[in-house]
């Protein structure tokens, strides 16, 4: 009786030198194994087919490179692993382009409202950039959500309690009164 590894051995072989009954074998032995570890990672059944497709392409790529053929089911699980991280590095960088065409809703954009936003936006980053670092990191720490406790607060940045809300005054002053949010104010009042 032929050793599994043999049995192995004999398929690549015989696949390397274009035998296709012995390539659907190698196929039909190591697919489990292939969609096996395409589940671990947790791939929809689209993804894990298209990681499967692709590793039997790269298997007939690179079959006769092969300097072992018991090595195998071990370079397949490799592989496999391999172009399960890339499927899952490309699904977070792509966007499902019929979702989100479904959710624009062309009459209900409001491009002046989008660009007011943004200017508002850019006014405010570089008010905040204007103001001395004190001040920077104390609106930083209030406008976070759940905004910290004034304890909290006093901690981090170092001074009483009390002088928290007079300060924060001061510096919210401060950026009322920096040019890029004056020059935004200005603009808005003159609409």
């Amino acid at each position: 009786m032929t050793s599994h590894w043999g049995v192995t051995e004999l398929l690549v072989a015989a696949a390397t030198a274009g035998d296709a009954a012995a390539w659907e074998e190698l196929v039909d032995r190591y697919a489990g194994l292939v969609w096996s570890v395409c589940r671990r990672y947790r791939l929809t059944d689209a993804d894990a087919a298209d990681v499967s497709q692709t590793v039997w392409l790269r298997t007939v790529e690179r079959l006769d490179r092969l300097r072992e053929a018991g090595a195998l089911p071990g370079w397949l699980v490799t592989t496999t692993s391999r172009e399960c991280l890339h499927a899952l590095r490309t699904a977070r960088r792509t966007v499902d382009l019929d979702e989100n065409v479904r959710a624009l809703d062309v009459d209900a954009v409001d491009v002046a409202a989008g660009v007011l936003a943004a200017e508002r936006a850019a006014a405010l980053r570089a008010g905040l950039a204007n103001l001395p670092p004190q001040c920077q990191q104390l609106i930083a720490l209030l406008v976070t959500d759940p905004p910290p406790s004034y304890t909290d607060v006093s901690s981090r940045m170092g001074m009483p309690v009390g002088s928290i809300g007079p300060t924060r005054a001061r510096c919210l002053e401060k950026l009322r009164r920096s040019p890029a949010l004056a020059a935004l104010m200005a603009d808005h009042a003159s609409r």
